[in-house]
């Protein structure tokens, strides 16, 4: 896997996790923060698992792909939970989890081959 492919999944990445962050100081800062509980709590899973995929990612790990997978699992859900509320932080985290899902989607569907290969190399051992 190359670093340099990857660059707009990795930079997709860092850039849904910094709005995941401030959307979730802001939502911190809404009137009633109680109602804005799942879009924090969705927010900060979305922020660490979008660095966790860059990082894994900058280092062409094998476990690259699967994690990014479960990295636009999560933006979806994070995507999904920020769009349901009018905050212009909510709405622009969830364009950016969507970005970011669409972006992690599409990188492990073009090294699912490499996964597979990666995958059966690891369980013959």
């Amino acid at each position: 896997m190359n670093q340099n492919q990857f660059q707009s999944c990795i930079q997709a990445c860092y850039d849904c996790a910094q709005a995941c962050d401030t959307c979730a100081a802001a939502c911190l800062q809404e009137p009633d923060p109680k109602m804005m509980a799942r879009c924090i709590e969705l927010d900060n899973e979305c922020a660490a698992m979008c660095r966790l995929a860059a990082q894994l990612m900058s280092r062409s790990s094998e476990h690259a792909m699967q994690v990014c997978q479960l990295c636009a699992d999560i933006c979806e859900a994070c995507a999904d939970e920020c769009a349901q509320h009018q905050a212009q932080h909510c709405q622009d985290c969830a364009a950016a989890c969507r970005r970011c899902a669409q972006e992690c989607r599409s990188m492990a569907q073009s090294g699912s081959g490499a996964g597979t290969a990666a995958g059966a190399h690891a369980a013959s051992h």
